[in-house]
């Protein structure tokens, strides 16, 4: 649906979608979570933390769930802090273009990194070593004796038959930091798709095709991770990339270009200049450690190891040369010389 959608005009992919659901398709307001960010507000005698309850809406479960499977997804607790963060900065840049991003400074770090993202991030970490350190029997249904068995191995078919744990290793080399800072980007631009997209075809938040694309990506998207972890972990194996893969990336560009077609004033709209400045000072920053790691650290290690070499080697020479033979071999020399001048 999103290649047909791209083919529209900006009108008719927006009247479009009233085949699919006859209340689209018409304009609709965006709810500022902004505004008034006291936590007590004393001016409000019969409710004064009246502020936090109007945050606590159905998408505070969304995004505990959302970041559970997440993590399920993506199985390393740095690269889900990472991501759950990084949308944050996002959501403070990107504010002046759509309303909604605009929210309290702890609906940012406390509500959605501490206690929405982080306890779906531990819930998740809690899952994968469960998972991990159990073992599965899969033994027919009817062989299993007791009812409560019958009913654990009907549980069971739904979970998988292995599992791998995930060991990406970012700094261990060039090419696996790369491809770790692609997958943090194309995680945060599908982000950022799921709000554009329901800005510019006027889809209210909770409609269940929001919901769906949800889950189609949490579904397609964790065999993708599994191949590019493959691809990452085994490249002589696996050589090629795997068709999910290519297939999160298709679809998550093509939402994007949905998002610039559809309504290019709003990404166009210019970044305030000290939110230029922090994500130019946080490009610099991890260029520079790039740099650093990957190639003046390797040199100056390379540097040191050589110096060590030749030191060991001096100092074996040196050894060889204060030890009994050496010492006597310097000496049989140095008499020999003398006895030919003698005779001579």
């Amino acid at each position: 649906m999103g290649f047909v959608l791209l083919l529209q005009t900006v009108q008719d992919g927006r009247q479009f979608m009233k085949y699919i659901d006859p209340h689209l398709g018409v304009p609709l307001p965006e709810r500022d979570y902004g505004g008034n960010c006291l936590i007590y507000d004393p001016g409000n005698e019969s409710d004064p933390f009246h502020n936090i309850w109007d945050k606590l809406d159905g998408f505070v479960p969304a995004h505990f769930f959302g970041w559970y499977l997440k993590t399920l997804m993506i199985r390393d607790w740095w690269m889900c802090m990472i991501i759950s963060v990084m949308f944050e900065f996002l959501e403070y840049s990107l504010e002046h273009q759509l309303p909604n991003f605009s929210e309290c400074w702890w609906d940012h770090w406390i509500m959605d990194v501490i206690l929405c993202n982080g306890l779906g991030i531990y819930c998740g970490m809690k899952t994968l070593s469960w998972l991990s350190l159990k073992t599965y029997k899969w033994q027919g249904l009817w062989n299993i004796p007791t009812y409560k068995g019958k009913m654990k191995r009907i549980v069971f078919q739904f979970t998988p038959y292995s599992w791998v744990k995930f060991e990406w290793k970012p700094a261990s080399s060039l090419r696996r930091w790369l491809a770790v800072c692609g997958i943090i980007f194309v995680f945060l631009l599908a982000e950022l798709n799921t709000f554009y997209l329901k800005f510019v075809l006027w889809m209210p938040p909770e409609h269940y095709l929001v919901l769906l694309r949800l889950v189609f990506f949490v579904n397609v998207g964790g065999v993708a991770m599994r191949e590019i972890y493959d691809f990452m972990d085994d490249p002589k194996f696996h050589k090629k990339l795997g068709q999910q893969a290519w297939l999160v990336a298709a679809i998550t560009a093509t939402e994007f270009l949905i998002v610039v077609k559809y309504d290019p004033y709003t990404l166009t709209l210019s970044l305030p200049f000290y939110i230029t400045q922090c994500w130019i000072l946080g490009i610099i920053l991890v260029l520079t450690w790039t740099a650093w790691r990957f190639f003046i650290r390797d040199i100056t290690l390379r540097y040191k190891e050589i110096r060590r070499q030749k030191q060991e080697h001096k100092y074996e020479k040196d050894k060889c040369l204060s030890n009994g033979d050496g010492h006597s071999s310097i000496l049989d020399e140095q008499n020999g010389s003398k006895l030919r001048e003698r005779k001579l």
